[in-house]
């Protein structure tokens, strides 16, 4: 078996509009944040969020750990629909995620992303409002 190889695939922007909190559920504390304005950017994928229906659920249990559960639509640059999805965990006390996402299109332009597994680490911060992971790889 070949060693793991990331390979940049680009710069995700998730800024968050506005968020509800539903508290107390037997899994803990939902906090749902609207996404407006989510960016895709770099040499292989360059898009923009379509569409206000698109959120991350997080869910903060009551041990402290925080999931994430994001789903969202983008165009690209040239036209074509994207859907995005991902999961992973989030460090409330440093603002670090990290993140696992998954793409699904019908355009045979992006069909290549479909079959791809994407990683990324970020970082949330509380003053802008958003969600900056620096680069999503793409797993090989």
């Amino acid at each position: 078996m070949e060693p793991l190889e990331l390979v940049p695939l680009c710069k995700a922007l998730m800024p968050v509009h506005e968020t509800h909190a539903i508290e107390g559920t037997p899994e803990g504390s939902l906090l749902i944040g609207e996404l407006r304005g989510a960016t895709l950017e770099g040499e292989r994928l360059n898009a923009r969020q379509v569409g206000h229906a698109a959120a991350d659920w997080l869910t903060v249990t009551p041990a402290g750990f925080a999931t994430v559960d994001v789903r969202i639509t983008f165009e690209t640059e040239d036209g074509a629909l994207l859907f995005m999805s991902y999961e992973g965990r989030s460090n409330l006390e440093t603002g670090v995620a990290c993140a696992a996402p998954k793409f699904k299109t019908g355009d045979p332009r992006y069909a290549w992303l479909t079959g791809i597994q994407a990683i990324a680490k970020g970082l949330w911060e509380p003053e802008k409002m958003c969600v900056t992971y620096p680069m999503v790889y793409e797993v090989r």
